[in-house]
C-alpha cells in the first residue's frame, strides 16, 4: 500500500513539474514586440514630413515592410490642453526587397494639415509594424 501511495505521489509531482516546465517554455516564447530584425533609424520630421531609413539586420532578405507612423500632438500647456485632439497614425509601406544588412530610405508626407501653431507641436514616432521575411527552403 505504501509503495502504491508513493508511486501516485511521485506521478502527480512529475506531472506538476512537467506542466511547470512547459509553462516556462511557453512563457519564454511570448513577446510584447517582434524580434528586432528590421529596424528604423535616422528618423526626422520637418514640416510634418517624416524621413528615415529602414534597415534589415536579419540574415535573410525581407520585403513589404510596413511602418506605423504616429503623430502625437504636444500642447504647449499640458496642464490646460485644448479641446480637440490633433494626433493621428498612419501605415506606410516601404516597397521592394531589402537584402540582409541592406537599408532603404523612406519618406512620408501626411495627407492631413500639419501647420505650425502657437499652442503646441507634433512629435512623430516610427515603428516597424510588419514585414515578410524570405527564408530559403533547404
Amino acid at each position: 500500500m505504501y509503495k502504491k501511495f508513493l508511486a501516485v505521489v511521485l506521478g502527480v509531482l512529475g506531472l506538476i513539474l512537467m506542466q511547470a516546465a512547459a509553462a516556462r517554455t511557453a512563457e519564454g516564447m511570448v513577446a510584447d514586440e517582434p524580434p528586432q530584425s528590421v529596424i528604423v533609424r535616422n528618423v526626422s520630421i520637418s514640416d510634418g514630413a517624416v524621413t528615415g531609413e529602414v534597415v534589415n539586420s536579419s540574415s535573410n532578405p525581407v520585403r513589404d515592410v510596413q511602418l506605423l507612423i504616429r503623430y502625437t500632438w504636444l500642447w504647449k500647456n499640458e496642464m490646460r490642453p485644448g479641446e480637440d485632439t490633433r494626433g493621428n497614425a498612419v501605415f506606410q509601406n516601404v516597397e521592394g526587397e531589402l537584402p540582409p544588412g541592406g537599408s532603404k530610405p523612406f519618406k512620408y508626407n501626411p495627407a492631413f494639415p500639419m501647420a505650425a501653431q502657437a499652442d503646441g507641436h507634433y512629435e512623430a514616432t516610427v515603428k516597424v509594424a510588419g514585414f515578410t521575411q524570405l527564408i530559403p527552403v533547404r
